[in-house]
């Protein structure tokens, strides 16, 4: 049996899918900035996401859409630290801290927070392995190439699974030396993160397809298609789909990915998704 433990929840990941709904508490997120315009509002919304199925609640503070610059230490924490002071005494289900920060990640475990989500794989700050080994806690390592900044000025592949199923070996086998168990580690292969898509590439689409070769790592995988860009191309014909439109495109990402071998989806729309995904497992598993 495969099972991942965050907080005091175990999950039982050959039983069904788990659903990572998304809280970002940015004013610049591609998808949902500025929507929560105080902490009680984003404390609401979790609380909503709860209800309506999400299994783990990532919490951000820095946006990382294309183009988007970095954030200070301290403006991230006054984001995200109010926010899960407040929300970790409401909700029954784990928290996960989306930072690549040590300092934040650091606080925010201290507050009772299971689970660290980094976008650069334990690259972007040394003293992040350190925090996550000594604090016990999962982490999510997610393949990108470049930084949000610059990542999707001309990313260039020769065979893209390859390369993302060497980053990531290679990412777990550092973070492995470096204390983190490994049932504490989960790969996540970065849909959007330095990748082409329109004008007849869809490296995303490449990587939902050939999930399985990703699988033979033997990590809980994670996607996060939820909104992306790529959806918009593909399902907007000549004048790309708004991000508001996405949610069709979105679902059927998700099925795809927890058809190919996907424990964990992470969205925005968290209703909407459960139920796709309960008729899947109910189908595959």
């Amino acid at each position: 049996m495969r099972t991942l433990k965050i907080s005091d929840k175990v999950f039982n990941l050959d039983k069904k899918t788990f659903i990572m709904g998304v809280l970002n508490v940015t004013p610049d997120s591609f998808s949902d900035g500025n929507r929560f315009s105080s902490v009680d509002d984003a404390v609401n919304y979790a609380i909503q996401m709860q209800k309506e199925g999400a299994d783990i609640i990532d919490i951000g503070g820095e946006s990382t859409r294309p183009g988007a610059l970095s954030l200070s230490i301290s403006e991230e924490l006054n984001r995200v630290i109010p926010v899960i002071e407040k929300l970790i005494k409401k909700i029954d289900v784990p928290i996960s801290i989306d930072t690549y920060k040590s300092d934040v990640a650091k606080k925010s475990l201290d507050l009772g927070v299971g689970m660290v989500n980094d976008i650069t794989a334990l690259k972007g700050d040394k003293k992040l392995v350190n925090i996550v080994a000594s604090y016990k806690v999962p982490v999510c390592l997610m393949h990108m190439k470049g930084n949000p900044r610059d990542m999707q000025k001309n990313p260039v592949y020769d065979d893209i699974i390859i390369e993302i199923t060497s980053f990531l070996k290679e990412r777990a086998e550092y973070a492995m030396f470096n204390d983190v168990k490994k049932e504490d580690i989960v790969i996540d292969p970065g849909l959007g993160f330095g990748k082409r898509t329109g004008r007849g590439k869809e490296d995303n689409c490449e990587i939902l397809k050939r999930l399985p070769e990703i699988k033979i790592l033997k990590y809980p995988i994670l996607i996060g298609a939820s909104r992306k860009t790529f959806i918009g191309n593909i399902c907007g014909g000549e004048k790309p789909l708004p991000v508001e439109d996405r949610l069709a495109g979105s679902l059927a990402a998700a099925i795809v990915a927890v058809l190919n071998g996907a424990d964990i989806i992470r969205v925005h729309d968290v209703k909407e998704t459960k139920r796709c995904i309960d008729l899947v497992d109910c189908i595959i598993r």
